[in-house]
């Protein structure tokens, strides 16, 4: 491969990065002909760096770039260890399933697994959320302790969609009730359409860096009869994995 072909092929990862795109779309948003990055796309897959939703269907980063580039985050271990349990919820719930890591004032998704449905959600792999806005990041906002969690109520609290939760008053709250149950519940809080569940995963000296996560279409998910039975599945995959997982 030549170095313009490397440098071509980096453009449409980067690209990719933002969230699955077509290949019509793709060649726009990196000034390339359609079919040089039709061609390249083909050679990536080959290599597992990125994956398409079925023939015709979007482009996203595939697994094999996704667990180099989860190497590089704090945990390293944390990506391949999490994937049996996220194939397990998606295949429990019937929606995808993911794992987040902190970050700041944010979560960092790092690897996220579909479930096999004519309607998906898109994956959030590789980007970042504000921890009061998704399910993921409140369960570790309950884990802060108390100058740390007071110090990101200051604010900024931003607003993802209009339901999202940005008084600090009624965080703290929320955060009780997280800590008492073990689980969050977002409803449309950070994506319009979209619901989801997390529950923390407390390592080997109680401390908390990351989450496991369920999300899926709101009109579908969660089942009402269910939402507790779902809290106490996250919890116990992040609790299992907890046990099995390996720090460097």
């Amino acid at each position: 491969m030549s170095v313009q072909s490397i440098e071509r092929a980096f453009a449409l990862l980067r690209a990719l990065a933002v969230g699955p795109v077509g290949v019509t779309e793709l060649a726009e948003r990196v000034e390339l002909p359609k079919s040089t990055v039709a061609r390249l796309l083909a050679a990536l897959e080959n290599e597992g760096a990125v994956a398409q939703a079925g023939i015709g269907g979007e482009y996203r980063l595939g697994d094999g770039l996704l667990d180099i580039a989860g190497a590089t985050q704090p945990g390293s271990g944390l990506v391949a260890t999490a994937r049996p349990y996220l194939i397990e919820l998606c295949n429990e719930a019937s929606e995808a399933a993911g794992v987040s890591i902190l970050n700041g004032r944010s979560v960092y998704y790092l690897d996220h697994v579909e479930a096999e449905s004519d309607v998906q959600v898109r994956s959030w792999t590789g980007e970042l959320a504000p921890l009061h806005a998704v399910p993921s990041g409140l369960v570790l906002l309950a884990h802060f302790g108390e100058t740390e969690l007071e110090n990101y109520l200051q604010g900024p609290l931003t607003a993802s969609t209009p339901w999202t939760v940005t008084d600090p008053d009624e965080i703290r709250e929320r955060l009780s009730t997280i800590r008492s149950l073990g689980y969050a519940w977002v409803y449309e809080e950070f994506a319009e359409g979209i619901n989801s569940i997390a529950a923390p995963i407390v390592e080997a000296d109680g401390t908390v860096q990351s989450a496991l996560h369920i999300h899926g279409p709101a009109y579908r998910f969660p089942n009402p009869e269910r939402t507790h039975d779902l809290g106490n599945l996250v919890i116990n995959a992040a609790t299992s994995l907890a046990d099995n997982l390996t720090y460097d």
